[in-house]
């Protein structure tokens, strides 16, 4: 079992920087693809980035060169540094772990290979 606890959202003005956090519980943290995800009001749950267990990260098209997300196995944590934001990245962010190995060979940014989610954390980006 893992859970997983999301900070740092909040409301920003467009261009600002938002760095969100996600702390996990379990001892095989290291072995899961951390991903996060968002959604926006009457929209799907979209893929954001993903970082598999060695560190190789994978971004959405609308957030490469903007996004940064980063793991730390010894804490337990994997972030999202989110620079230059936008008023469409207004959503709940996600954090999921996956178990499956498919996640780290290609699948990272379905939302069904991965086991777990926290419960969400709100950024919204005013103009």
């Amino acid at each position: 079992q893992v859970q997983l606890v999301e900070s740092g959202g909040g409301l920003v003005q467009a261009g600002d920087s938002l760095r969100l956090s996600c702390a996990a519980s379990g001892r095989t943290f290291s072995r899961y693809v951390m991903g996060w995800f968002r959604q926006a009001p009457g929209k799907e749950r979209e893929f954001v980035a993903a970082v598999t267990w060695n560190g190789v990260r994978y971004y959405a098209n609308s957030v490469k060169g903007r996004f940064t997300i980063s793991r730390d196995n010894d804490q337990n944590t994997v972030s999202l540094q989110m620079n230059r934001l936008k008023v469409e990245d207004t959503a709940v962010y996600y954090c999921a772990a996956s178990g499956d190995p498919f996640a780290s060979s290609g699948g990272y940014f379905l939302t069904r290979v991965y086991d777990y989610w926290g419960q969400g954390t709100q950024v919204t980006v005013s103009s």
